[in-house]
């Protein structure tokens, strides 16, 4: 199980992002103490992703790689309605190969973040 991810954003990409993962089933939480003026987090059963700023007032505070150097593979319930909503929103998604008998594809975040999206784990 992944407990959680943290991908790096622009403050002017953290709210498209967020909204973004809404879509996927995630769900904002507040963050510890000292680190919400600094990101956005969000969960989704076990797993929580870590939205960070790597800017503030204009300053880059946070190694970042290239937008899509990883990504995070995420098994998301009724799979064809996540697809069309992430369609109908706009985001280029990318069917690949089924493995293991499960649909997939692959769609980057508005941040550049690439994201795999399948129906169900490998088992």
């Amino acid at each position: 199980m992944i407990e959680h991810v943290s991908f790096t954003v622009s403050r002017a990409d953290a709210q498209a992002c967020a909204g973004f993962y809404k879509l996927l089933g995630f769900s904002r939480i507040e963050p510890p103490a000292g680190l919400g003026d600094r990101s956005i987090w969000l969960r989704r059963n076990g797993t929580s992703l870590h939205l960070m700023f790597r800017d503030r007032d204009g300053v880059d505070i946070a190694q970042s790689p290239q937008p899509g150097a990883g990504h995070i593979a995420l098994v998301v319930d009724q799979y064809d309605a996540v697809i069309g909503a992430l369609t109908a929103a706009g985001a280029n998604v990318d069917p690949r190969s089924e493995y293991w008998g499960s649909p997939r594809a692959y769609v980057q975040d508005p941040a550049g973040n690439l994201v795999e999206l399948m129906a169900f784990a490998p088992t």
